[in-house]
């Protein structure tokens, strides 16, 4: 192994350098910034990516519930659960440990925001105990259409698990993000520490008691965040996590009874992500191992620490099975978005190199000791190549340094801000449009960590290059701790005391959430045959001045009142002066979309138009029942 280290060394004198120190703390600050990019809804009045506007403002009408809110995931506009979920676990935690670093640098209350944006809407999808929304949209149609999210016109149906579709390691992931929230909450907002912690022991019952795979439940998601993993790991995490929020035994116990069965003590990993957890539970049952708290379960928490200890020396390369490198010292799992893993281990990496600094050893690998500072160093260097200190002296950190991507795969990026411009784009014609483009990204998406480099430190910054030129929250989420425990240095802290979090600099709770104004009527009667069995909603969404002219985007709600599914659907419109989009033109009117064929019983169907009137007149003049 010692030949390793020597190339791994010789390697990187060779590369030219971006520059010979990082400023950690304003990677910090853009690493926040990206989550605002990401929002979705009703947008604060303290907004700071004022190139977004609101969006999904009907999300989980159609099924009676109130999904606005929440964060898109990557450079689509889907909300998938699970990796928004692990997101604000990885957020939370890189707060319960280094949030007095970030409070340093001015970041710990912008953090907070970017938390209690997450679990705000992970309450709304949570409204019943064994009830938990997990996707709003769908990745098929949503891939089919580059829009920005104020503009889309895609399906926003959503997707849930329940006591007969079971998703363990959904509700487990989601009780992991609560619970890790609502430690931080503790002393600031102690009534919201509580409303979390509710719902993050409702759900961990939830995930133990009706068990199963949650993408067999939302098969639409099998294609974008398949559940490889299982649950055996969600469960343990979900535990772990509350017996961090809690103390209570019952938690510890269940990590103890089960970690044999669960694959928690069985499983040597070598990677650590929004799938993959055990990684990060073995991690926790060191920290518990070491505090002295899991004694009378010492020895399955001792398999957890050799578990927690195989990660860390495969990282390093001194394992039995070590992590892949490029030649320029970026660990490697993947082609498709490799910088997840890369955050998310160095997290791990700088968290547990704390802990076993704190009781004063080191790890015995295969190939040698490793110290704490061995680890940390390590955890440095990736994020310093992710920063710029890589062969192609490159940021993979949009907006840091002097040399980043470009050409993001990222629709709300790509498209010209809708402030700026607010001529609609459509759904094809986004990619004619946008997508297309050789040009930069008109907005730039300060912050964002793309996919990143190839096993050869290769890189294209091309807009159709999604492997490498996507970004994902998930990425951010684990380096806002390392970041800011790099930038607070060595200031004799133990990790494995408790963490009291600074008051944040700035207010925390987030303003009332209100569209923009709207001066113009919002709503209209519904406007149908007598006796129909529809009803007509019509809602104005927002509003926006250009050249003089105050433009409308109105939404349209059709619902089936009837007990029978509806066909050959004919809709009628006048007073119309500008665009409509998702329904199809016919020859009397228009009729479903593309992707619709019928409405099943108590269904609605959603459509969009833009002009600069009151609501245009709409009302259902065709229909078969079957």
């Amino acid at each position: 192994m010692g030949g390793v280290v020597v190339v791994f060394t010789l390697l990187l004198v060779l590369v030219p350098l971006a520059s010979a120190g990082h400023d950690y703390g304003k990677a910090l600050s853009k690493s926040i910034l990206f989550f605002e990019a990401q929002r979705s809804g009703y947008l604060p009045s303290n907004q700071r990516v004022t190139w977004r506007a609101n969006s999904g403002l009907l999300d989980g009408k159609a099924n009676g519930v109130d999904l606005v809110g929440g964060y898109y995931d990557a450079g689509d506009n889907v909300k998938f659960g699970l990796p928004m979920a692990f997101t604000i676990t990885m957020m939370a935690w890189s707060i319960a440990e280094y949030g007095k670093q970030m409070a340093a640098t001015g970041e710990l209350g912008h953090a907070m925001e970017a938390v209690k944006w997450g679990t705000d809407y992970l309450i709304k999808a949570h409204p019943e105990p064994y009830v938990l929304y997990g996707e709003v949209g769908d990745g098929n149609s949503d891939h089919y259409c580059w829009q920005r999210p104020e503009d889309m016109t895609t399906s926003r149906m959503a997707y849930r698990i329940d006591a007969n579709h079971p998703g363990s390691d959904l509700a487990g992931e989601t009780s992991a993000a609560m619970a890790s929230t609502s430690i931080i909450f503790r002393r600031l907002d102690p009534a919201y520490s509580s409303q979390l912690l509710s719902h993050a022991k409702q759900l961990f019952e939830f995930a133990d008691k009706y068990r199963g795979k949650y993408d067999s439940s939302i098969t639409v998601a099998q294609k974008y965040y398949q559940s490889m993993s299982g649950y055996g790991d969600e469960l343990l995490w979900a535990a772990a996590w509350l017996y961090q929020a809690t103390n209570d035994r019952y938690y510890l116990d269940y990590l103890g009874n089960n970690g044999d069965a669960l694959g928690g003590t069985g499983w040597a990993m070598t990677e650590f992500g929004w799938d993959v957890k055990y990684a990060g539970v073995q991690v926790l049952a060191s920290k518990f191992l070491f505090q002295g708290k899991a004694a009378h379960h010492s020895p399955v928490f001792e398999r957890y620490q050799q578990k927690a200890e195989y990660f860390m020396c495969s990282c390093l390369g001194k394992g039995t099975r070590n992590v892949q490198r490029t030649p320029g010292g970026l660990m490697f799992r993947q082609r498709w978005n490799n910088m997840q893993f890369v955050t998310s281990a160095s997290f791990l990496l700088t968290v547990y190199s704390d802990y076993i600094s704190a009781t004063g050893r080191n790890i015995q690998c295969a190939a040698g000791t490793a110290t704490p500072s061995e680890l940390l160093m390590f955890a440095k260097s990736q994020v310093d190549y992710i920063l710029g200190d890589n062969p192609r002296a490159t940021s993979y950190m949009v907006g840091y340094g002097s040399t980043y991507p470009q050409k993001v795969h990222h629709r709300a990026s790509s498209i010209v801000s809708i402030k700026v411009d607010a001529t609609f784009v459509s759904c094809r014609g986004g990619y004619q449009t946008w997508f297309s483009r050789k040009s930069s990204d008109p907005n730039l998406l300060h912050g964002a960590i793309v996919g990143g480099p190839d096993a050869y430190d290769d890189f294209a910054d091309q807009r159709d290059n999604y492997e490498q030129t996507e970004p994902a929250t998930y990425n951010n989420a684990p380096i806002l701790g390392v970041l800011a425990r790099l930038h607070g240095g060595n200031a004799g802290f133990n990790q494995l005391l408790p963490v009291v979090l600074p008051t944040p600099n700035i207010p925390v709770k987030n303003d009332k959430m209100k569209p923009m104004p709207q001066p113009k009527p919002s709503t209209s009667a519904p406007v149908s045959k007598p006796n129909s069995p529809f009803t007509v909603e019509q809602k104005a969404t927002t509003s926006w001045n250009y050249k003089g002219k105050t433009y409308y985007r109105y939404s349209t709600v059709v619902t089936n009142k009837s007990s029978k599914t509806v066909k050959d659907l004919n809709i009628s419109v006048s007073k119309l002066y500008g665009p409509l989009w998702g329904l199809s033109k016919s020859r009397n009117g228009f009729g479903f979309p593309t992707w619709l064929s019928s409405l099943a019983a108590g269904k609605s169907l959603e459509f969009v138009y833009i002009h600069t009137a009151s609501p245009a007149d709409i009302w259902v003049s065709g229909y078969t029942l079957v």
